[in-house]
């Protein structure tokens, strides 16, 4: 930020330096995938946690429901079911099905807390904002996941989201009422290093296009 950018801000804008660590946070979140152990202490996690819950949501319907699995027997069963559709992803990768499994797609076992994140039940009878969007349910609970994203970047914990997984098999595991609706698997904790670049990217699976592609004016070029 220059110094003329700090001068046309907007009167309720934060101060330089508060800006200039929301940006921060933003650049340098990562979708990890190896984690160090340790743990994330109490306090710290409640910030994390309050900091999802701050999140926006269509008709303010808070649609998310955070698990935090504590069991390490239930863990390993959640393990196994991203281990089973991580195969299966490989297979309907064709070509890339040895590349795919090299690649690091989660952390499950190692991270230091593990949470589901699923949609909540009793959806339907929110209609204010989706009536016609009914998928908004799930854009309020991703800028939940976001939130929580960029706090734990902020506090210097990595984050990933995992999901490889069938959502029905999840819910054996993890047992929620019938209209409720897995959507992550969140893995958090302390990780050796955060990389400049997205994992993807490094892993050479993928390269991130930029923002002009993906912008345009008056209509859709």
């Amino acid at each position: 930020m220059t110094d003329s950018d700090e001068g046309a801000a907007s009167a309720q804008a934060f101060s330089p330096t508060e800006i200039r660590a929301v940006y921060r946070a933003i650049e340098e979140r990562r979708d990890m995938r190896t984690f160090s152990g340790g743990a994330v202490p109490p306090e710290a996690l409640s910030r994390l946690l309050h900091a999802a819950h701050s999140a926006p949501s269509v008709g303010l319907m808070q649609p998310w429901r955070f698990i935090r699995i504590t069991d390490p027997s239930l863990r390993a069963r959640i393990y196994d079911v991203v281990d089973a559709e991580r195969e299966r992803t490989a297979v309907a990768l064709g070509d890339r099905y040895s590349e795919f499994l090299r690649l690091k797609v989660e952390g499950v076992r190692e991270c230091a807390e593990l949470f589901v994140v699923a949609l909540r039940e009793g959806r339907e009878r929110h209609v204010f904002g989706r009536r016609t969007l009914p998928q908004m349910d799930l854009a309020s609970v991703s800028c939940a996941i976001q939130n929580m994203w960029l706090a734990a970047r902020a506090e210097g914990y990595g984050m990933g989201w995992v999901s490889i997984f069938e959502p029905a098999e999840l819910c054996e595991v993890v047992p929620m009422p019938g209209d409720a609706e897995p959507v992550a698997i969140l893995c958090l904790g302390p990780v050796p290093e955060f990389p400049e670049r997205p994992v993807l990217e490094i892993e050479h699976w993928t390269t991130a296009r930029p923002l002009p592609e993906f912008v345009s004016e008056n209509g859709w070029d």
